[in-house]
């Protein structure tokens, strides 16, 4: 053979020999990591954030409108012992019943903070959603307030349902406030109030108010607001 055809060949066979897999079973393939969270069955829909209201459905031939009698009417009394059954029960298609239908249900936490908006389908689901909601700042720490319904809301009107509280028809009660004390709704409501502790000098006082309007003459949910000591 002649010599200089030698690294010729060599290089030949190391190219094939690089080529080749020395097995012919498939390697299997690394797995990815996730970045997404799981999807879960407790969000069925997407609840909207104060920057982005999902309009309400007005219902056909209704509109909502006050009422002189709403002091008097055993319908918001029984509405209001709804309220407090639905959060202390957790019972989405009871609450969702008492959202009105006209205008939605807005919450608000605190009293300058986030008020989101929830529709009559959107509250069958407010005590099973994750949706991480930002309710404002917490005046207290400075920190944002971001989680859920059932767990930023409803641990708040549980306390004052537990509480020996009052109800005042369309007269906003409170303890002693750092800052000034109203509801930003001309509309009809009611102060869920409970006055506070002499131990903690009645600086634990809590209110809510209950916004309420009629719909086709009977009373709904149109807002629920917080009211408490800030330092």
């Amino acid at each position: 053979m002649n010599i200089r055809f030698v690294p010729i060949l060599l290089s030949a066979f190391v190219l094939l020999t690089a080529c080749t897999s020395p097995s012919d079973t498939a390697s299997t393939p690394t797995s990815l990591p996730t970045f997404f969270p799981a999807v879960t069955t407790t969000a069925p829909i997407p609840l909207p954030t104060a920057g982005a209201l999902t309009p309400v459905a007005t219902v056909p031939g209704s509109t909502p409108s006050s009422s002189a009698n709403i002091c008097s009417d055993p319908q918001v009394t029984a509405l209001l012992d709804s309220l407090k059954t639905a959060v202390t029960k957790e019972d989405g298609p009871l609450l969702a019943s008492l959202v009105s239908p006209a205008s939605g249900l807005e919450v608000s936490y605190y009293h300058n903070g986030t008020a989101i908006k929830y529709d009559q389908n959107q509250a069958k689901f407010l005590f099973e959603t994750t949706y991480p909601a930002n309710w404002g700042v917490d005046p207290a720490s400075g920190a944002e307030k971001v989680g859920p319904f059932h767990e930023v809301v409803v641990p708040a009107l549980a306390k004052i349902f537990n509480q020996p509280y009052e109800l005042h028809c369309n007269e906003l009660k409170y303890g002693g406030a750092s800052y000034p004390v109203n509801f930003p709704y001309d509309k009809d409501y009611y102060s869920i109030y409970f006055p506070g502790t002499q131990a903690n000098g009645n600086m634990d006082w809590q209110t809510w108010v209950a916004g309420i309007e009629y719909v086709s003459g009977k009373p709904y949910l149109y807002a629920l607001m917080q009211f408490f000591w800030e330092p």
